[in-house]
């Protein structure tokens, strides 16, 4: 019984909480994702197909396996881009095989709970990584608005700007339908209605007119074929499992609500398999369409499930009328998405902020730019952060000399670890360069914690100075985890090197 009301609690929160909003959201994202996946499709050298499939498949299965609800994934440029040499060189059965293998690299990594790596991804990290994404979001519109591209006139900057005046304006006066839909219905009916010279969705690329259907992939299945996509299917995983978590901790902080980070990157392998076997690439989750669903009340599962199906739908019912969308309508949603994906705090943080956090947002958000690349700007900034905090932590320790009557003793106050090694040492004497110098030299570290077999060499290093120095030297105040690990790395003969244990 237990179970079954479990069941239940789930079903009603995550599927039927607010059912109208999620169906009207996910109508929304559907409309959003079909320049996207035939632009994605494109970039991997496939058929429009292959990226629409994948989106259909990837949305409608991560709503039933994934752990954060209300998030959407889809065929996604970031996936696309990996895969460029290996249709270009084997084809696209290579690609469905490779995607398959994907998807069992992100099972196993759920399995090992890599999901916890994001614990070592930084605040600053993931606003440079958002703030990134917008502007590259941004920019990829601005084709769209080039004058010199055929298509691209004067009434595209009108609906565009109509569109963006919708999205913003009609929230003020009713919520009960989402603004972008309103925007793209009504710009649609009046880019039909007038005709207008405006370029169009099915002028992106051809839109496939019947259901996926289930396929294995046609490759050998040898060793030479294992090898030939592991590399790439490695790589897909990586970069997918990074964007989706980086996405649910931004749609965590949207929301104000938690998710399931490992059943997350389980979710995305069985995504990905599933699409692979339907015709589909790989993918993972979409920021800009997650912020979509979000901006047009998108919280449960049945937003996301409501965006694979209805995009479905589109294809196979309404492809005709879907290819007459205007193209500005969808730039106005996507302009509306890079604006509401900007942190726009990160701006004045930069000088409220301490200036290594602001440093690792701008590097984050430049190298991404830069390269296009979001896993090479996310691991930018975790190493940028790695150095500034072993920079900070280093400097969180101190030794005092207090001169006794018969002895100096050396208090050490803070943590050891590889960073503060050299500090440490150039800290602890040599005695002798004392007037008062003593002939006994004691080494409290009873305030102290050593963290690593560097700060193990350091600690031994001191005491074989001192020792050289003519002075008998003894180490006191190692807590347990210390001794223990001096007990086992320290490589110097301690005979006459008494070694006392801080007291419990």
């Amino acid at each position: 019984m237990k179970t079954d009301r479990s069941f239940a609690a789930t079903l009603r929160r995550d599927w039927l909480g607010q059912p109208k909003a999620d169906i009207l959201a996910g109508i929304v994202v559907a409309l959003a994702l079909i320049p996207e996946a035939i632009g994605f499709a494109l970039i991997a050298g496939v058929d429009p197909s292959v990226g629409l499939y994948a989106s259909v498949v990837i949305a409608m299965v991560i709503a039933l396996t994934g752990g954060r609800p209300g998030m959407i994934s889809a065929a996604t440029a970031a996936v696309a881009v990996v895969v460029i040499p290996l249709v270009r060189d084997y084809g696209v059965e290579y690609l469905f095989a490779a995607t398959i293998l994907m998807g069992i690299f992100q099972g196993i990594a759920a399995l090992l709970r890599l999901d916890l790596l994001m614990q070592f991804v930084s605040r600053s990290v993931i606003t440079g990584f958002v703030n990134a994404l917008a502007i590259l979001i941004f920019m990829a519109q601005i084709p769209q608005l080039d004058p010199r591209v055929d298509g691209v006139n004067l009434y595209t900057y009108v609906m565009v700007a109509v569109g963006l005046g919708v999205i913003y304006l009609l929230p003020r006066v009713t919520k009960a339908v989402p603004s972008p839909l309103v925007a793209i219905v009504l710009l649609t009916a009046a880019a039909m209605y007038w005709g207008l010279p405006v370029k169009n969705v099915a002028g992106e690329g051809e839109l496939p007119d019947g259901l996926p259907f289930f396929a294995i992939p046609n490759v050998p299945f040898t060793l030479e074929t294992l090898q030939i996509i592991a590399p790439y299917s490695l790589t897909m995983a990586a970069v997918g499992l990074l964007e989706s978590l980086l996405t649910a901790q931004i749609v965590d902080d949207m929301t104000h609500t938690e998710s399931n980070k490992q059943r997350e990157s389980g979710g995305q392998g069985i995504a990905n398999i599933a699409a692979a076997f339907f015709g589909g690439m790989g993918g993972c989750a979409m920021i800009g369409q997650s912020v979509i669903n979000v901006a047009s009340g998108g919280r449960g599962r049945l937003s996301t499930f409501t965006a694979g199906a209805f995009l479905l739908f589109l294809l196979t019912v309404l492809g005709p009328y879907v290819g007459q969308v205007p193209m500005p309508a969808l730039v106005a949603v996507m302009i509306m998405v890079s604006i509401g994906t900007f942190s726009w705090n990160s701006i004045p943080n930069l000088r409220r902020h301490p200036p290594t956090s602001s440093m690792v947002m701008i590097a984050t958000v430049i190298v991404v730019v830069w390269t296009h690349d979001l896993a090479l700007g996310v691991l930018v900034g975790v190493l940028l952060s790695g150095i500034f905090f072993a920079n900070k932590v280093r400097n969180l320790f101190s030794v005092e000399r207090v001169r006794r009557p018969n002895s100096s003793v050396y208090v050490v106050t803070g943590e050891i670890f590889f960073a503060s090694v050299d500090k440490f040492q150039n800290a602890l004497g040599p005695e002798s360069q004392y007037e008062d110098a003593a002939h006994h030299v004691v080494i409290d570290v009873s305030k102290a914690h050593f963290w690593d077999i560097s700060a193990i060499g350091a600690l031994e290093k001191a005491v074989e100075r001192m020792r050289r120095n003519g002075r008998h030297t003894r180490i006191v105040g190692l807590n347990a985890a210390s001794a223990d690990l001096f007990d086992k790395f320290a490589l110097e003969d301690r005979t006459g090197l008494e070694i006392g244990l801080a007291p419990h």
